[in-house]
């Protein structure tokens, strides 16, 4: 007598392009182009665009947490595992080199690295939204520009950004995100772990 396996299961949201709770991916696209105009690349999971509307800072999250008690108030801040991202105005990734290097910070191995043009991040689900364990997520969300007056506000070079101080200048973020990168390199290095977290590359989180 032979006997049919069938075939495992699948969620109908899976079958259908969507996430565990039902949510279908294209569902979050449209969210991030329509409330906050922000560019994606759709598929699942959906990507955001850097380059365009913000640039992002990549960090290591012990890193990126220790630097936002330092600073307060900032733009939006994705987690995605071990890594941080902190959404800056678009430019930002560009100077970052420069930045570093006015700020003394040139030569010294930090596991900081920013994406502007061409690169993108996995689209944490759109605030309000629950997301699964260890997948990316919203640690500061976006607001969705009808509920401000202009668009949100970035960490940006001092008189290109808001006037309303919602946000630090780039030249503090950067300042403190690279303190705290080189903090936690050196705790590694008295633990007598050698290696550094890998640096985050133009396709990082996705």
């Amino acid at each position: 007598m032979t006997l049919t396996v069938p075939p495992p299961r699948v969620p109908p949201a899976v079958e259908s392009g969507g996430d565990a709770r039902g949510e279908p991916w294209d569902g979050w696209a449209g969210w991030y182009e329509r409330e906050m105009g922000w560019a994606t690349a759709g598929g699942a999971p959906v990507r955001l665009l850097t380059g365009l509307r913000f640039d992002v800072l990549v960090v290591p999250a012990v890193a990126g947490h220790a630097a936002l008690r330092r600073v307060g108030p900032t733009g939006p801040v994705a987690l995605m595992g071990l890594r941080m991202s902190l959404l800056v105005a678009p430019g930002s990734a560009e100077e970052l080199p420069g930045l570093l290097d006015w700020l003394e910070w040139g030569g010294v191995a930090l596991s900081l690295t920013g994406l502007g043009a061409g690169g993108r991040i996995t689209a944490p689900p759109p605030p309000g939204r629950p997301a699964e364990p260890g997948a990316a997520s919203w640690l500061r969300p976006p607001r969705p520009s009808r509920e401000q007056d202009e668009a949100p506000v970035l960490p940006a070079f001092s008189g290109f950004g808001s006037a309303r101080g919602d946000a630090p200048d780039l030249v503090r973020l950067v300042d403190a995100v690279a303190t705290e990168c080189h903090r936690a390199r050196l705790a590694r290095a008295r633990a007598g772990l050698f290696h550094d977290e890998p640096v985050a590359q133009p396709l990082a989180f996705s």
